[in-house]
Formats: structure tokens, sequence, C-alpha cells
């Protein structure tokens, strides 16, 4: 019952397992709901549904999939639901998307059919420290 057949693999040296790293990919399935805020340094790929704020680093968000909260993320590729405000530095709208609230961006892709109820606003890349300048003496405040 516990024997080993030839060419069969542990979990620690599945092929699987050595690509996946700490921060690496985490899917959410379509029968999870999460209620809270979620926060990863993963990459994540939701299919579920998400009531609570959502941080993460790149996104996909599938066709049935909902989020009702903020979301935030560097990239993202939206097929589903959103609810709340967005700020996403690189973010596609598919198709049969709709994002209901402001959505804040860097640069954006709408496919026809894609829904957004709400404000737009574009954003540049953050500059580096500013300094402010007394102009009456010439120094730096």
């Amino acid at each position: 019952m516990f024997n080993k057949r030839a060419g069969a693999t542990t979990p620690s040296t599945h092929p699987a397992a050595k690509r996946a790293a700490p921060g690496g990919f985490s899917v959410i399935g379509p029968d999870v709901l999460i209620t809270g805020n979620v926060q990863a340094t993963a990459d994540l790929h939701i299919e579920g549904r998400i009531q609570g704020d959502l941080n993460c680093g790149n996104l996909v968000l599938g066709p049935d999939a909902v989020v009702n909260g903020q979301v935030r993320a560097e990239t993202a590729r939206i097929g589903g639901t959103i609810e709340g405000s967005v700020a996403i530095r690189q973010l596609i709208v598919e198709s049969g998307a709709r994002i209901t609230g402001d959505v804040e961006y860097e640069s954006v892709s709408l496919e026809n059919g894609a829904q957004i109820d709400g404000r737009m606003k574009h954003t540049t890349a953050r500059p580096t420290e500013l300094k402010v300048v007394d102009t009456a003496s010439g120094q730096a405040a």
C-alpha cells in the first residue's frame, strides 16, 4: 500500500515544488468566499469572491470572480466584477468585466464590452523626493 513505484515523485522532488517560491503564485478557486482583507506578496489568480480590500503584486480576476472592496496591484487583468475603487499601475479590462468605482492607473487597456462606472484618473510614476526652495533666501526649506 505504501510502496514506492519506479518513477514516482515525492512532494519535495516534484517539478512543481521546485518552481514554487515564497511569494510565487496563488489561486483562489471558484468555490471560495473570503470575508476580510487580502494582502499577498504572491501573484494572485482569483476565480472566487472576496468581500474586503485586496492588495497584491499581479492580479488575474477571472470572468466569474467578484471583489467587493478596494483593489491595489502593480498589474491586473480584470475579467470579473469589482465593486470598489481601483489603483493599478498597468490595467487590462476584458470584454465581460465590470468595475463600479473610481479607477487610478498609469496605463489602461479596455476591450470592447468592458464597463467602468466611476472616474478614471491617470497617474504617472512617482517622482523622486522634491525639495522645497524658499524663493526669498534661495535655500532648501
